[in-house]
């Protein structure tokens, strides 16, 4: 789509767009009715055509917009964009042209005109923002303006943005121009390159296909609220806040309670292995324990009591506990609490504490003992991790494949023992970090192998950690999870050496008939589970 540019000044809405191209859209042509207007000589830079037709002394405004029409039309152009362009225009120009577009420094009708900052300012408000509309006719016969009829065409987009206390005047410009415009323009300029817009003039309506909301909704618009501010960052030189959507109903770290005020306060990198931690036992409906190092397991279970699940959980590895975090699926009672406290733990967290229990973690005075609501089923569908210059949003990994999809593909099947064990180990890999492996011995982890680059490293680190540091547990006998499939048969050879019978996977490779063959030749049994289970971060 090629666009005609008209301003005034600067034109920085419309270089944005011509460096950004939306929908592939390019400026064939730059207006303006000011011979000194900066943007002739940043659009010359840029290879764009200027033209500038200024408003003679005594011309009538009609009259001026037919000579700006005659000079267009040397060009083709589908859409007319206006970006600080001073002159409200009439049908004269309006007739003849293309859709027009403007951008207006504020969320219409709220503040029209041309003092719109300052306005909302003065009224106190704490959301201002943008607005891109189309452009109708607001001159009357008589060469008049019509005030109400200013700024009043059809809402094509807008973007909000917050109001801050003690802001100036030119702190909200410079706001609402940078974070506002630089992203609402480009956004409407690309839904009428994609031929996604259609105006209903008489109804003063835009509608934009697949505009519609939904999990994955084509804007997305969030609001949180500081919570907290952290003492620092991951690490001591990096500032940081915690921001709560206090819309959240499932269990969350982010409105826990700490029940020991008197303690230090959470960090940065507690709040995001305690949210890890909190987040695998919600996988599991018996007494369940976790044991989080740098947001990976060191040790996970589930048991009859919620002491037995503990214990089991953090002799798959007491080395790397120490300093983790623990997160427990039931109330805490001083069976458990005796045992967190037998070695140093950053926090805590649980659905409630007995008395008991309670007295008991108190003993360690920095301990952070986190009470949350016992709401464990997900509420929350999606997940977000922020990136340089946007955001990936995907939908929760909420896989829990049941005994009756698993499956088979080798000679050897694979006990009921062992599928109970598979389907553990499966919900317990999901939270990983990949490339991941791990070791399970019932519902109980022996060994895990976690952030490899490598998949036949990582089952060399899961045999390691199980020979070298598991209490009272050993691989042989064992099942393994794979997070994703073996490229090669080298990790089950690896598996094999160390003891493993039995196999849990996703499948998919090139190469499983040469995978499958390994697990016969060593008389192993193995089940795909048909999808993967990455984490990558």
């Amino acid at each position: 789509m090629n666009v005609a540019g008209m301003a005034s000044n600067r034109g920085r809405n419309l270089m944005n767009i011509h460096d950004l191209a939306p929908g592939g859209a390019e400026l064939s042509v730059v207006l303006t009715n000011s011979a000194d207007a900066p943007v002739v000589e940043k659009a010359a830079k840029r290879g764009i055509p200027t033209e500038t037709v200024v408003r003679e002394e005594g011309e009538s405004r009609r009259d001026h917009e037919a000579r700006v029409v005659a000079v267009l039309e040397d060009y083709d152009f589908e859409l007319v964009c206006l970006d600080g362009y001073m002159r409200v225009l009439s049908e004269t120009f309006l007739d003849p042209m293309p859709t027009t577009l403007n951008v207006h420094p504020s969320l219409l009708p709220a503040f029209p005109g041309t003092d719109a900052w300052g306005d909302a300012l003065d009224y106190g408000v704490d959301v201002v923002g943008c607005t891109v509309h189309a452009v109708t006719n607001a001159v009357a016969e008589d060469g008049s303006l019509v005030e109400d009829e200013i700024d009043g065409g059809p809402v094509v987009t807008q973007e909000p943005i917050p109001v801050y206390e003690g802001d100036t005047r030119e702190d909200l410009t410079d706001r609402v121009r940078q974070q506002g415009e630089m992203k609402a323009y480009p956004r409407a300029v690309r839904w009428f390159a994609e031929g996604r817009v259609d105006i209903d003039w008489d109804a003063n309506r835009v509608s934009v296909a697949d505009d519609d909301g939904g999990q994955f909704p084509e804007r997305r618009l969030t609001s949180e609220e500081r919570h907290a501010d952290l003492r620092y960052g991951e690490n001591p030189h990096q500032d940081a806040a915690l921001y709560a959507d206090t819309t959240c109903e499932e269990a969350s770290v982010v409105h826990a309670d700490q029940l020991n005020e008197g303690a230090k306060g959470m960090s940065y990198n507690n709040y995001n292995d305690t949210d890890a931690a909190l987040n695998l036992v919600k996988e599991f409906d018996r007494p369940a324990a976790a044991v989080i190092k740098h947001t990976n397991p060191a040790g996970c279970a589930t048991a009859e009591t919620l002491a037995d699940a503990y214990a089991d959980a953090l002799s798959t590895d007491a080395k790397s506990a120490f300093g983790g975090i623990v997160a427990l699926n039931r109330e805490c009672d001083a069976a458990t609490a005796e045992q967190i406290i037998d070695s140093f733990k950053e926090v805590v967290v649980a659905p409630g504490y007995t008395d008991d229990a309670l007295e008991t973690l108190f003993e360690k005075e920095n301990l952070r003992v986190l009470d949350v609501a016992d709401k464990y089923d997900p509420t929350e569908p999606l997940t977000e991790k922020d990136l340089v210059g946007g955001t990936l949003v995907q939908e929760r990994d909420d896989q829990a494949p049941t005994r009756e999809e698993l499956e088979v593909v080798t000679e050897r099947e694979p006990t009921d023992e062992q599928i109970e064990s598979m389907l553990f180990a499966w919900q317990t890999i999901k939270h990983v970090k990949s490339n991941a492996i791990l070791f399970a011995d019932g519902t109980e982890t022996v060994g895990v192998g976690a952030g490899q680059v490598s998949r036949v490293d990582a089952v060399e680190i899961a045999k390691m950690k199980a020979d070298r540091d598991a209490e009272g547990k050993s691989a042989e006998g064992a099942v393994m999870a794979s997070d994703a499939f073996f490229p090669f048969p080298d990790g089950i050879e690896e598996a094999a050496d160390a003891g493993i019978e039995a196999v849990v996977q996703p499948g998919g490779s090139v190469n499983d008939e040469d995978v499958i063959a390994a697990a016969d030749d060593h008389d192993m049994a193995m089940v795909f589970t048909g999808s993967r289970a990455f984490r990558h971060d």
